[in-house]
């Protein structure tokens, strides 16, 4: 039985993280609003039908993931809200689904990643308990991972000059999300010798800022496929591709040295870790592809 003291903390952390969590759904529905209020203006004939499709669009990739346990109840709310982003914003012409499309692949890759190896997992001690193994991703770890994709594709209502590098910057969060997620899951499952980012010392698999050569290969494949189908849906091009693929390589590793570091040292959480990471690859995708 628990001391009285921990007893009644218990139901303050709960509270605390509920919070948290509604939070970060008000955030991911941020962009989705500015979208609908400031957006494109489509003729009254054509602007019911698309925002209806929009929303139908956005609740069946929310309610897929729920289903497949990828996110929770908050995760499923704020990816329907970067969904919704993305396919909005895009307009009645193409650009929307592809956009999409390159979420929905982001999904499915990362989706196969985290649940690959779960024996291998369990053989070396990794913990296969927590809430994100149990029911999936919250509302702060996706507005954290692809949340910035969405504000990407609506800075350009406020700032016309940012308008042609959106879809560097969105498809470089994605990118870099997948590489991420790819190199820290595959990683800890596969591969076999892991180091410490910052002083190459030999640590467990799963530690804060750890790194192996299968996974730092998993991080370039991932991002270099995302980029790659970006370019093949005609967001972006060829040269384009490269660089976003190379800006979401660079977020990855700048996502072990944080966590090698500040969330090592309690200074970040990994959402934090997380957020900073996307907003460095999307910050490097625009520099490039501006001087493309």
């Amino acid at each position: 039985m628990l001391p009285p003291s921990h007893a009644s903390a218990i139901p303050r952390k709960r509270t605390r993280a509920a919070a948290y969590q509604a939070w970060a759904v008000i955030i991911g529905a941020v962009p989705a609003a500015l979208s609908v209020i400031f957006g494109h203006r489509l003729p009254s004939g054509n602007l019911v039908p698309f925002v209806a499709i929009s929303v139908a669009i956005a609740a069946l990739f929310a309610l897929a993931a729920l289903f497949l346990r990828a996110v929770d109840w908050s995760g499923s709310l704020a990816g329907a809200c970067v969904a919704f982003t993305l396919y909005y914003s895009g307009g009645s012409d193409a650009a929307g689904w592809r956009m999409f499309a390159v979420l929905f692949a982001v999904f499915v890759l990362t989706w196969a990643a985290t649940r690959a190896g779960y024996s291998q997992k369990f053989a070396r001690g990794l913990r296969l308990d927590d809430p994100e193994s149990r029911s999936g991703r919250t509302a702060s770890q996706v507005v954290a991972n692809v949340g910035l994709a969405a504000a990407a594709v609506v800075v350009p209502l406020f700032w016309r000059a940012f308008g042609p590098l959106a879809a560097c910057a969105a498809v470089a969060v994605m990118a870099e999300a997948a590489a991420d997620t790819c190199s820290s899951e595959l990683g800890k499952a596969f591969g076999r010798k892991t180091v410490l980012i910052t002083n190459g010392r030999d640590v467990p698999p799963g530690t804060d800022g750890a790194v192996s050569s299968l996974g730092v290969m998993c991080a370039v494949g991932a991002a270099t496929a995302t980029a790659g189908l970006a370019a093949a849906l005609g967001l972006l091009s060829a040269t384009g591709a490269a660089w976003v693929a190379l800006a979401a390589i660079l977020g990855t590793l700048l996502d072990s040295l944080l966590g090698a570091t500040l969330e090592q040292r309690r200074r970040l959480n990994n959402d934090a870790v997380n957020l900073f990471s996307t907003l460095a690859a999307a910050v490097l995708a625009a520099c490039f592809c501006r001087l493309l």
